[in-house]
C-alpha cells in the first residue's frame, strides 16, 4: 500500500520541504504545495486529485493554519484516511481583508465556512505579541453566535493525530487539541503534546523554522525538537496506516 501525504505550510506561507523530504525517505509520496495565505481559500485548490491518482492512502498534514486546513479536508474529503495536526486549531477563523472586514478564511465548492470572527477591541500587551489572548477572548466574545457553527467537524476523521505544544504563543493549541479530542468521543484519535514546546514542532532531522512575521512562538530549540522526537514514531504508524 501507497500512502500519499499532503503537505500544508502555515501562515509563513513557505512549504516545509525539508519535512517533505524526511517523509519522502521514510517512502511516502509528498506533495508540498505553496498556497496564498489569505481569506477563502478553496480547499478543492489543495491537490488530493494528484495524489489520489497514484496512491492507495491519503494522509494530510499540515501546521497551524495548514492543521487547520488539513482537519477540514479530512471532514469534508471522503477519501481522506487520516490527518496529522500540529498546532491545530478546533475552529474555522476569519481573516481580514482590505475594508477592515473578516471574511472566513477557507470556501468549500464555493461556499464560505462559517467561522469565529477576531475581537477587534483586543490589544496585544507583549512584544513581540503573542496571540493566544486573541483567540481566547474572541471566542468569548462571539462564542454563542459562532463558535459552534464555526466547529471543524472532526467527527467525520477516519483517524487523527494531534501534536501541540503547552508553552505556543501563537494560539491556545492543546486547548484547541483537547477539543477536539472531547468532539472525537471514541474515534481513533491521539494526542502527544509537551508543557514546554512552542509553536513550532520539530521533527528529527528537522531545523528550526524561522520563517514568518514577527510575534512570540514559545517553547524552546530543546522543547520543540523533544516534542517532535515524543511524536515522530506515532506519525510513521499514522502515516502507515
Amino acid at each position: 500500500m501507497r500512502t500519499g501525504v499532503l503537505l500544508l505550510h502555515g501562515s509563513s506561507g513557505t512549504p516545509d520541504f525539508e519535512r517533505a523530504r524526511i517523509l519522502e525517505a521514510e517512502g511516502y509520496d509528498v506533495l508540498a504545495p505553496r498556497w496564498t495565505v489569505g481569506s477563502e481559500v478553496p480547499l478543492e485548490s489543495f491537490p488530493l486529485d494528484e495524489l489520489a491518482e497514484r496512491t492507495d492512502r491519503l494522509v494530510v498534514m499540515g501546521s497551524s493554519w495548514g492543521a487547520e486546513a488539513a482537519l477540514l479536508l479530512g471532514a469534508l474529503d471522503e477519501r481522506v484516511d487520516a490527518v496529522v495536526a500540529f498546532a491545530p486549531s478546533a475552529y474555522v477563523w476569519g481573516r481580514f481583508v482590505e475594508d477592515g472586514r473578516q471574511r472566513s478564511a477557507w470556501t468549500w465548492h464555493g461556499e464560505p465556512l462559517p467561522f469565529v470572527p477576531f475581537d477587534p477591541d483586543w490589544q496585544a500587551d507583549d512584544d513581540p505579541p503573542s496571540y493566544t489572548g486573541w483567540y481566547r477572548q474572541s471566542l468569548e466574545v462571539y462564542d454563542d453566535a459562532y463558535a459552534e457553527l464555526a466547529r471543524i467537524p472532526v467527527e467525520r476523521i477516519r483517524q487523527v493525530l494531534l501534536v501541540a505544544g503547552g508553552d505556543d504563543k501563537v494560539w491556545p493549541a492543546v486547548e484547541f487539541a483537547e477539543r477536539i479530542v472531547t468532539s472525537r468521543g471514541a474515534l481513533e484519535t491521539q494526542l502527544v503534546t509537551l508543557p514546554e514546546a512552542g509553536h513550532r514542532v520539530v521533527l528529527p532531522g528537522e531545523q528550526p523554522k524561522t520563517a514568518g512575521q514577527r510575534m512570540a512562538r514559545g517553547g524552546s530549540p530543546e522543547a520543540d525538537r523533544e516534542l517532535g522526537a515524543l511524536a515522530w514514531d506515532d506519525v510513521r504508524r499514522v502515516l502507515t496506516g
